[in-house]
């Protein structure tokens, strides 16, 4: 909790408003995907269940959409660098390395949480009530962290012997938050596609999140315990891949 309590302060060390830009950065991001896509592109998400006054809560939607990139992609881009950039903590200090992708999260949790407040707080003014469901949505995105976790103890290893990752890491973010139903509803990708979409492990976190917080519904928890599982099993192996290769670590760097 210190480490990631000091990641986070530092990120905002020496702004004026400091930790305040936790909450005026999502706050712009909705005010700007309101009015681009509702003024500017007059968008219309698609779904019937907005009824027949269009789509007032199409920035709401995209909005849960990048919230769920926004975690994993937080932690992605840092993983490749979490080891080498912390380089004195495997050569001259007895330090838990597998702790530093928690930092991280940690950290990523924190902006997680302010960025549901405000998507609360953005369905309410486009629809005039907030469901009961939100309540659930950190818990339905348990297993994402999970998965994310795993991913990041997998390439923080895997960068310290491949620098490379580094670079590549950033590309493959936005190839998965234009692969992800993120600024378009799945109901449009052609049928052909659309099971790819599902191997997109953000996929079903965007569409969960959304029924939880706009629609207010329950999905149903059969997909949610495999995906549960499947989480479960990736931060094994992440896990048990950088206990295994971090015995190389000190020589590399």
């Amino acid at each position: 909790m210190r480490m990631t309590r000091r990641d986070v302060v530092a990120r905002y060390r020496g702004s004026f408003i400091g930790l305040a830009w936790s909450f005026f950065n999502p706050v712009l991001l909705l005010i700007v995907y309101t009015f681009v896509f509702a003024v500017v592109f007059k968008a219309r998400w698609g779904d019937s269940r907005f009824g027949a006054d269009g789509d007032g809560s199409l920035a709401v939607m995209i909005f849960s959409g990048m919230i769920v990139h926004a975690l994993f992609s937080e932690c992605f881009i840092r993983s490749p660098d979490l080891i080498t950039s912390n380089s004195n903590f495997v050569k001259r200090v007895i330090f838990p390395l597998e702790v530093l992708p928690w930092v991280s999260m940690g950290s990523a949790i924190f902006h997680l949480f302010v960025s549901l407040l405000v998507l609360v707080g953005g369905q309410f003014i486009a629809s005039g009530s907030v469901h009961a469901t939100v309540l659930l949505a950190p818990l339905a995105l348990a297993p994402l962290m999970l998965f994310t976790m795993g991913v990041s103890w997998f390439v923080s290893a895997a960068g310290v012997y491949f620098r490379d990752l580094a670079q590549a890491s950033g590309i493959i973010s936005i190839m998965m938050l234009f692969l992800s139903p993120v600024f378009y509803p799945l109901s449009i990708v052609p049928e052909d596609y659309r099971a790819w979409f599902y191997v997109n492990p953000l996929t079903y976190m965007i569409e969960l999140l959304r029924e939880l917080v706009v629609f207010g519904s329950l999905p149903p928890v059969g997909p949610y315990l495999l995906y549960c599982a499947a989480s479960l099993a990736v931060a094994c192996l992440g896990y048990a891949w950088f206990q295994k290769t971090r015995r190389g670590f000190a020589d590399v760097l």
